[in-house]
């Protein structure tokens, strides 16, 4: 497996700054760039039998989220929203400076590509409406679009049955005495994610479980459940219809996979999608819920594929 690199940048948020993050795999002067931005309790390592499988011919970044892994915890829980993690990745991408960038986004990953998508879009057509007097070469160019978007089992609309589902474990506050009860508690939780190998469920439970004072914790901050639990009905509606309208700004071949028995991603919202953009296509993965781990061959040669395309 190639080698992978832990680094780290500042990010603002409205009180000062936490530090993000990131694990990187490939060339680090490649300018051909995947990101790849995980679920919501989950990490960047989640990737890494994709992001090798991909740095053979990208750079690949995976962020730990705020408030997740190895990245610092929000000083105000209610912080921890899509607009914060949007800002984050915008920060993040400046770094990398892409030529090409590509956009791998689980869950709440996908969420926030989205945003991502409408805040370039909007600030381009801010661009190209400023006098050119007014612009100097170092600001001419636009903000780095999405060349190739996947979307892993989301989109604008989310069922209401698995945000509660979610909200139940995510409020959770389970220690464990061993890594192997982690990794039963993992197989349980997580069954939806299809079947996988003992080596896999102990991946999907390595970065999320880890040892402290003697015991295996949840490695992301508690505070997550708190804002999780603030999101009213009404905010979930607004919500909706400005991610239809982020979904509208992509602007790129967009892959959706769909877990044939996830309870988040409905058949019906899989559809509105693809007759949303005409650039869209997506695949089904029988026997998967929500959502696919992307460690399973079939699911990985699926979004090689896809972005090797390009």
């Amino acid at each position: 497996m190639t080698a992978v690199r832990v680094n780290s940048m500042a990010c603002v948020n409205p009180t000062g700054l936490h530090r993000m993050a990131y694990y990187e795999w490939g060339d680090p002067e490649n300018d051909d760039v995947v990101l790849c931005v995980h679920g919501l309790t989950r990490t960047g390592r989640d990737f890494d039998a994709l992001a090798s499988r991909l740095a053979k011919r990208f750079r690949v970044v995976c962020p730990d989220v705020v408030g997740r892994g190895l990245s610092d915890w929000l000083p105000q829980p209610l912080g921890y929203a899509v607009p914060q993690y949007t800002a984050d990745m915008v920060s993040l991408v400046a770094r990398l400076q892409p030529k090409t960038l590509h956009w791998v986004g689980t869950s709440m990953g996908g969420l926030i590509a989205l945003s991502y998508a409408a805040l370039v879009a909007q600030s381009n057509l801010r661009l190209r409406a400023t006098p050119p007097a007014r612009l100097s070469a170092s600001i001419a160019d636009p903000v780095v679009s999405i060349s190739r978007l996947v979307l892993n089992d989301v989109g604008p609309r989310v069922e209401p049955v698995s945000l509660a589902r979610i909200g139940q474990y995510l409020a959770e506050d389970l220690q464990f005495e061993s890594f192997d009860a982690s990794v039963q508690y993992m197989k349980q939780t997580a069954a939806s994610f299809g079947p996988h190998s003992e080596e896999q469920w102990a991946s999907l439970t390595r970065h999320y479980f880890v040892p402290r004072e003697g015991r295996w914790v949840k490695h992301y901050d508690p505070g997550i459940a708190m804002a999780f639990a603030s999101v009213s009905q009404d905010l979930m509606t607004q919500g909706e219809q400005m991610l239809w309208g982020a979904y509208a700004c992509v602007n790129a071949p967009t892959l959706i996979l769909h877990g044939a028995q996830s309870d988040l991603l409905s058949e019906a919202t899989v559809k509105s999608m693809l007759q949303a953009n005409p650039q869209a296509r997506s695949v089904d993965f029988a026997g998967v819920g929500h959502a696919p781990s992307l460690l399973v061959e079939d699911q990985i040669q699926t979004v090689v594929g896809f972005i090797d395309a390009h």
